[in-house]
């Protein structure tokens, strides 16, 4: 690898197996004891606790570099918005999907009414660089208020089924959110699925629509632009 030696200076662990760490953890469902074990069967002994920093870290950090590298998604967005408990207290996820399901964005917000609709449109729009062609929500007012202010010459579609992309793609934040046993504050649920979203949108190859052959060849172009994240 050739990698940046700032970037992990001070480590006692080589970038390889910190990279491998943090790809795991974000990739699939697993806990970072779970982790812990993985590295442990190839011989490589850490707690778990360290790989809880390096997620911290190097995590953020890759998504950034992740999402630069992706340009711009789709011109047709889908935007939902589902309820996570935090300590106790109703919290919003509010997400955009492309017409493809990658992520464009999420955002956690304590209320969901026009006001947490059109921060959520301005960072969208400043993420993006650009309005898109079609939007896509249910019929919330406080969708229909910020589109008013925020970007009134896109088309806005709230016919009833035409969002289910957006509902399905809480799904994996579900998956997650249980075997965290529920994400402990709205900064930890925002940094944690902001890197998740980066991450799965990279491996996200929509398998059942290609052939053996494809599915490989993307795959690995993803690896690929996975390894020039983590060491460029």
């Amino acid at each position: 690898m050739n990698t940046d030696p700032q970037r992990y200076h001070r480590h006692r662990f080589p970038p390889e197996i910190i990279s491998h760490a943090v790809w795991l953890y974000y990739r699939f469902c697993l806990s970072l004891r779970d982790v812990e074990d993985l590295l442990a069967e190839r011989g490589v002994i850490v707690s778990y606790e360290a790989i809880r920093g390096w997620c911290a870290k190097f995590g953020p950090e890759y998504a950034r570099k992740a999402r630069r590298r992706r340009g711009q998604l789709g011109d047709t967005w889908f935007l939902d918005e589902v309820f996570v408990t935090i300590q106790g207290q109703r919290h919003y996820l509010w997400r955009a999907v492309d017409q493809d399901g990658d992520v464009i964005d999420i955002l956690v917000q304590r209320y969901r009414n026009a006001r947490a609709a059109k921060r959520f449109f301005r960072k969208l729009l400043k993420g993006q660089g650009m309005e898109p062609r079609r939007l896509v929500t249910d019929k919330l007012g406080s969708y229909a208020a910020a589109h008013r202010s925020g970007m009134p010459s896109v088309v806005h579609d709230t016919r009833r089924w035409a969002n289910n992309l957006a509902e399905v793609s809480h799904q994996p934040t579900r998956q997650r959110e249980r075997q965290m046993r529920r994400f402990k504050s709205a900064r930890q649920a925002q940094r944690f699925l902001s890197v998740h979203g980066a991450v799965r949108n990279l491996f996200n190859l929509g398998r059942h629509r290609l052939r053996a052959s494809n599915y490989r060849l993307l795959r690995a172009r993803s690896f690929a632009v996975w390894c020039e994240v983590v060491d460029a």
